[in-house]
């Protein structure tokens, strides 16, 4: 899956490119800035002229501040909210690269010690290799009942590499879907991320007028909130990686104590756990919303939930379908 890699170190750079692009905005947001700060200063200063009251300064510096946010935009607030966000990126996808490891290595000693399994019986030896197979054929005469042994071999051992190719690939099929989501789920995060930080002085600008000033708070919750998508993301498929690992692990534990113990369901249990990963892919939105309470998000948030739905039949539907027809009668055999 290096492709799906190099695909989400391409967004990185994406988005960094960008990033300069908000300056274009700083212009258009001082000017609406400035008005703002005119108006928001001489309404508070012609109140309190009115009332005959002293003049409060301390709140009629919250334009200049914002201002000067605007000003600086690309350093102050994108590259301070950054520098904050990204060491819990870091955190995360660290997690995430080890479980997978980790995940990856207990596999292979799995196939490993399958193998030798098979090796180790004489009945079993002649499907997973070519001098046992070859051994066998020899062992063998050329007389009527030799004959109809050796055609029983090649068909079983022909059937034997038929059902490891449709199961391979049948996993593969879903590893490419949940990669698929993966990257869904991060070129989306990727293109909210550019548009609210390209946008963002103007934002600000707005939130200097009295009715707006909302707009701050709800533009911080946003993108703080987008950008915790993919440390989400990462910690999903951590879990799911480590409980693959687990249940690995028990059958690697079982069949070093038992010789005899042959792993059952092993695969339907993998391709349960991509059904889940392809599915759960799109209620990450949802759970980055519960982590920073983001306004405005309401109807997005119900698409997701929507597509999550769809999603769940159409995939559960489909891959549960093949798996039963297909990947359950190979696993069975």
């Amino acid at each position: 899956m290096d492709t799906f890699d190099n695909l989400h170190q391409a967004l990185r750079v994406l988005y960094t490119e960008m990033m300069p692009l908000c300056s274009d905005m700083t212009a258009v947001a001082k000017g609406i800035a400035g008005l703002g700060a005119l108006f928001y200063v001489a309404y508070r200063v012609w109140q309190s002229l009115a009332r005959a009251e002293p003049i409060d300064v301390y709140p009629l510096l919250r334009p200049f501040a914002i201002g000067l946010c605007i000003l600086f935009f690309p350093t102050i607030v994108l590259g301070t909210m950054n520098a904050v966000l990204s060491p819990i990126v870091r955190g995360t996808n660290s997690i995430l690269e080890s479980q997978v490891l980790d995940l990856e290595k207990l596999k292979k000693d799995k196939d490993t010690i399958e193998r030798e399994k098979m090796l180790r019986n004489p009945d079993e030896a002649y499907l997973v290799s070519d001098e046992a197979f070859d051994k066998a054929i020899d062992e063998l005469g050329w007389g009527p009942k030799d004959l109809v042994t050796i055609a029983g071999m090649y068909a079983e051992r022909s059937w034997y590499n038929l059902k490891k190719s449709i199961q391979e690939a049948f996993l593969n099929l879903l590893e490419l879907i949940f990669q698929a989501a993966a990257l869904v789920i991060d070129c989306l995060r990727t293109f909210f991320l550019i548009v609210l930080s390209i946008l963002g002085p103007i934002a600000f600008a707005f939130s200097v007028y009295d009715g707006f000033q909302n707009t701050l708070v709800t533009w911080l919750t946003r993108y703080i909130s987008i950008y915790l998508w993919l440390p989400v993301a990462d910690i999903f498929s951590s879990v799911l990686a480590k409980l693959q690992a687990l249940m690995i692990q028990k059958d690697i534990a079982e069949m070093a104590a038992d010789p005899n113990y042959i792993p059952q369901g092993t695969d339907g249990v993998y391709i349960t756990f991509m059904l889940i990963g392809i599915v759960g892919y799109f209620t990450i939105p949802s759970v980055a919303g519960w982590i920073v309470q983001a306004g405005g998000m309401g109807n997005y948030g119900r698409n997701v939930n929507q597509a999550a739905t769809k999603g769940a039949a159409f995939v559960g539907g489909a891959a549960g379908a093949a798996a039963g027809n297909i990947a359950g009668k190979i696993l069975k055999q």
